[in-house]
Parts: C-alpha cells; structure tokens; sequence
C-alpha cells in the first residue's frame, strides 16, 4: 500500500483553526477544495511555528528576489479569513513533522504535515537515520498532508495562525504561564493560587 498523500494544489481555504474551549483547545490546519476537507491535529506550539517560518521564508523569499517575487510584506485583507473551522471536522491524523519550501518555478509556497510515527533505535544516530527514511519511502512513509500555495495566500494563513494562538488563555504576568478561569498556581509565587481578574 502507497503513503497516503492529502494533496491541495491549490486549495480553496487553507487555515489553522480550534475546537474547544481556551485551556482545552485541539489545534488543526484545515484544507478545502473541490468539495473535500482534510483536517490534521497537531500542537499549539507547532501553529505558532509554522505560522512563524512561512513569514521567515517568505520574507527571504523577497529579499533574494529583490521584491521581484509575487510575495506581500503584509497579509492582503481581501484574503482575511476569521470563519470557524469546516464541521464536522474529523481527524486524519496527528503532527509530527513539517516541512516548508518555496518552489520558484511555479511561485508557490509547499507545506507539508506529516502524521506522528513513534520509531525505536538503540541510538540517536540510528534514530535519525530511521526517521531520514521513512520520511522519504514514498511508499510506505506517514500519511502527509501537503498544500500548495500563493504568497499571498501563505502570508494570510500565517496572520490567522498566529491570531488564533494569541486568542487562548492571557499569560500570567509574572510566570509567563497560561492563566485558568479556576485560578493560577504560579510557580513565581511559590505555589499560591493567584485569582483571574
């Protein structure tokens, strides 16, 4: 059996997006296109992430090019896009490796999300080596999930991405740590319950 492959090229919405409650939200990015959605989970931490290295690159992107590239400094606010997740959303699978690139020729942006595999090794070089190849067996690597994109369509998935990781749980003022409606064991306040205000 081949590795699965969610292919949008292009997609018609591409966006990271939560279900849930702050505190108890499940991350997902979401493709649709052509009547099909593919949606993975994946960590708030990775969101971030991503969000953050699409700007990174996109920024080299534009410098390399001299601002030749197709690429805006800013998301186009025609692209915004603030709607909820596709429901029902169902899970292919969960995150455990992505990858960005920018392919010139077609002026595209290609993110790729590959799902969580747990592999055993009696050493971090053998580890490595067997995450290196299951990565590239086209035919029996994770399934992946891998989106084609404009530069403008990029840099709208990042904004809304990096929205979406700020609109949790405020961070407390001292630790830094997400505050819970319940209250707060600080560790900066050796342990005492500090009250959301």
């Amino acid at each position: 059996m081949s590795r699965q492959v969610f292919l949008y090229d292009p997609p018609d919405r591409f966006v990271a997006g939560t279900v849930g409650l702050p505190g108890r939200r499940t991350f997902y990015l979401q493709a649709s296109a052509g009547g099909r959605t593919t949606s993975v989970a994946l960590e708030k931490a990775q969101v971030e992430a991503l969000a953050e290295r699409i700007d990174e690159l996109l920024d080299e992107v534009v410098r390399r090019s001299g601002g030749n590239a197709p690429v805006p400094a800013v998301a186009p606010s025609e692209l915004a896009d603030t709607a909820p997740l596709e429901t029902p959303v169902e899970e292919e699978f969960r995150v455990g490796t992505m990858a960005l690139a920018w392919d010139g020729e077609s002026e595209r942006m290609v993110i790729e999300a590959q799902a969580l595999v747990e592999l055993e090794a009696d050493s971090e070089e053998d580890l490595a080596a067997a995450e290196e190849r299951l990565l590239q067996d086209d035919e029996n690597g994770p399934p992946m999930l891998r989106v084609r994109v404009t530069g403008q369509m990029a840099r709208a998935f990042a904004k809304r991405a990096i929205e979406v990781v700020n609109a949790g749980r405020p961070p407390c003022p001292l630790c830094s740590l997400p505050l819970d409606p319940e209250g707060h064991v600080c560790p900066r306040q050796n342990g005492y319950r500090r009250g959301v205000s």
